[in-house]
């Protein structure tokens, strides 16, 4: 190979990193930053000049009509951000530390019944019990209902998908790692909190963020369950809203004529959709951010093995 060509082989990687690293924030733009924007534009964007120009990326007339509408009601927001909050951060933890422990145990080669806890936790994924049984249970028998216990216990505090990636994580692990430590007289107790744990960050912070926004879009079980407008979890009431404002448009179309504008005005409808999305999805924009560090490791769990 001749000098020239080797003298230019730094300069040519160098050029293609430019170009690829383009791409990517091309693609990035286009397809989460540039919409993500327009969602905050027509949010704060005056109903009537939606109907006039259109979305833009830079509201023409700035209103804040839609958030106000929203913060009507002040104190059912901060309930239902409180409730959100509350049983998206207790139920992951709780979660996570009961699916991790069920993991561990599936994965040590010495536990005679692993086999059995496994397909058993692995039929749960193919069959359950139905929603009508589920209701009977949690209502008459564990009394959970309009409970805020029920958004822990139901619908999914423990995940079979989720303790099957941590049993493969768990037992690609390398195993003179225990048997070392039970050498030295450990635990297994002390091998899982102490070994195991420290080892599995990126999967387990994986876990925890996919639990996390499973649990923050919950709202169904709102529906089902929650009576008590004090327990509405934060989706839920942002669809309440909503909807009670769709009703308020359909009410527009009989009332007399030179009075539509004035209505649409105080009961936005296309701003107040993007306004909710906003409300909905920021937070967990700043959750992603402490994440991200172990997010692409975990992702990549057992894709790669050296």
């Amino acid at each position: 190979m001749s000098a020239q060509t080797i003298s230019r082989a730094p300069g040519q990687g160098r050029m293609f990193g430019i170009w690829l690293h383009s791409f990517f924030i091309i693609i990035c733009l286009g397809a989460f930053i540039i919409p993500f924007l327009y969602v905050i534009s027509v949010s704060l964007t005056n109903e009537d000049a939606l109907v006039r120009y259109g979305y833009q990326l830079i509201p023409s007339e700035f209103d804040f009509t839609a958030y106000l509408y929203v913060f009507s009601n002040p104190r059912a927001l901060v309930d239902a951000y409180g409730v959100t909050i509350f049983q998206s951060v207790l139920g992951t933890v709780l979660g996570l530390i009961l699916m991790a422990m069920a993991a561990y145990t599936l994965s040590r080669p010495a536990y005679f019944l692993r086999k059995q806890l496994a397909f058993l936790i692995f039929f749960t994924m193919i069959f359950n019990g139905g929603l009508i049984p589920t209701f009977i249970l949690n209502t008459q028998y564990l009394h959970l209902g309009n409970s805020i216990w029920i958004y822990i216990v139901s619908p999914w505090l423990v995940q079979a998908f989720y303790i099957i990636i941590l049993r493969s994580f768990f037992q690609e692990l390398p195993p003179a790692l225990a048997e070392s430590a039970k050498v030295d007289g450990a635990s297994e107790t002390r091998i899982f909190l102490q070994i195991i744990l420290p080892l599995s960050k990126p999967v387990l912070a994986t876990i925890a963020l996919l639990t996390l926004m499973e649990r923050w879009n919950v709202w169904y079980t709102t529906l089902i369950y929650i009576n008590n407008s004090r327990l509405y979890t934060l989706q839920y009431l942002l669809q309440k809203i909503l909807l009670d404002a769709q009703a308020i448009q359909n009410m527009i179309e009989n009332v007399p004529p030179g009075q539509e504008k004035l209505l649409n005005s105080l009961v936005p409808n296309e701003s107040l959709r993007y306004a909710m999305c906003v409300l909905a999805a920021g937070p967990m924009l700043f959750v992603f951010m402490f994440f991200q560090k172990y997010f692409a490791k975990g992702m990549t769990v057992g894709s790669v093995k050296g």
